[in-house]
C-alpha cells in the first residue's frame, strides 16, 4: 500500500494517531520537501516518529516516481506532505502513477491552510476560487492571478492568495550550465504580495481599467497558520504592504463582501484601531471595501 499522509499546519505532534501509527509501520518513509514546510525540521519529525525519512524534492516527485512506488506493491510505502495531501497541492500523477503500477493507495487526510483559514474569522463559503500569487523577477511579472481575484470580487467572495515558496530552485545561469547549484530558500511575505497587487492596481488605474481593488481594500494577512505563534492582522491592502508577520509560511486573503459577524471577527486582529472604519455598508447585513 502506498500511503498518503498529511502532516497538519504546525509542529511534529499534530500528525493524526492513525497517520503516525501508519509511519511506524512503514518500510520507507518519503518526505515532500518543496511545496510547504513546518515550523520545524527534518530532525524533529524524524525523533517524534521515531523512524527516518527519505527527503523527496521536486526533482525526484515529478522525475523519479517510480523510485517512491518501488515495493509498495509488497510492502508499506507512506508519502507525508504538510497539511492535507489533497489540500493546495495534490500530488494527483503520484496516486494515478501508483493506479497505473497496480499499487494501491490510502489518503490519511489532516488539516490544510484551505480550510484552517477560518481561523481568521472569515466564512469558508464565502471563498471563491483559490489564487497563488509568484514572485516576479526582471522580465517575469504575471498580473493573471489578479483577474481571479477581480471575479471573486464581482462575485461577493473572499479570495485565499498562496504566497509563493521557492525551494531548491537554480538560478539561470546555473540552470543553463546544467550545474547542480541551488538558490537560497525564498517564501514570500504578505508584505510582498501585498506591494505587487497595489503595483498592479495601479498598472490597471493607468490603463483605464475598472478595478477590482483599491488601496483600501480590506485584507488579511495571516502567519504559521497552526502553530502556538500564529499571527492574523486585518487592514487595507496599502497597510499589509508595511505589515511585518515575522517568519514563514504566509498567506493573505482579500475579502469581497463581508456579513457583520465576520467584521466583528476582524476587529480582534486589525493592524490599526482604524483599519475598518471606511468599510461601507451595502445592506442590513453585507459590508463591502
Amino acid at each position: 500500500m502506498l500511503y498518503f499522509i498529511g502532516l497538519g499546519l504546525g509542529d511534529a505532534k499534530d500528525i493524526t494517531v492513525k497517520g503516525l501509527e501508519i509511519v511506524k509501520q512503514c518500510s520507507r518513509v518519503y518526505l515532500e520537501a518543496y511545496t510547504s514546510i513546518l515550523t520545524v525540521g527534518k530532525d524533529a519529525l524524524e525523533e517524534y516518529y521515531g523512524r527516518e525519512l527519505i527527503l523527496a524534492d521536486r526533482d525526484m516527485v515529478e522525475q523519479e516516481a517510480d523510485e517512491i512506488l518501488k515495493g509498495a506493491d509488497v510492502s508499506d510505502v507512506a508519502f507525508l506532505v504538510v497539511g492535507d495531501p489533497f489540500g493546495a497541492t495534490t500530488h494527483s500523477d503520484l496516486v494515478l502513477r501508483a493506479v497505473n503500477a497496480g499499487i494501491q493507495y490510502r489518503v490519511i487526510h489532516n488539516a490544510s491552510i484551505m480550510n484552517a483559514v477560518g481561523c481568521c474569522g472569515l466564512q469558508l463559503y464565502n471563498f471563491g476560487e483559490t489564487v497563488s500569487i509568484v514572485f516576479w523577477t526582471d522580465t517575469w511579472r504575471p498580473e493573471s492571478f489578479y483577474d481571479k481575484i477581480k471575479k471573486n470580487r464581482d462575485l461577493g467572495m473572499h479570495t485565499l492568495c498562496l504566497l509563493d515558496i521557492k525551494v531548491k530552485e537554480q538560478s539561470m545561469e546555473n540552470l543553463m550550465r546544467g550545474r547542480k547549484i541551488y538558490e537560497p530558500p525564498r517564501f514570500m511575505t504578505v508584505s510582498q504580495a501585498a506591494e505587487q497587487l497595489l503595483e498592479i492596481v495601479q498598472n490597471r488605474r493607468e490603463r483605464g481599467d475598472d478595478l477590482a481593488i483599491s488601496e483600501e481594500t480590506i485584507c488579511v494577512g495571516l502567519a504559521r497558520v497552526g502553530a502556538e505563534d500564529q499571527v492574523i492582522r486585518a487592514g487595507t491592502l496599502r497597510q499589509l504592504a508595511s505589515c511585518d508577520l515575522g517568519s514563514p509560511l504566509h498567506s493573505m486573503i482579500v475579502t469581497g463582501h463581508l456579513h457583520p459577524l465576520e467584521v466583528d471577527m476582524l476587529r480582534l486582529s486589525v493592524a490599526t484601531p482604524d483599519a475598518l472604519q471606511d468599510l461601507r455598508m451595502t445592506d442590513s447585513s453585507t459590508y463591502t471595501s
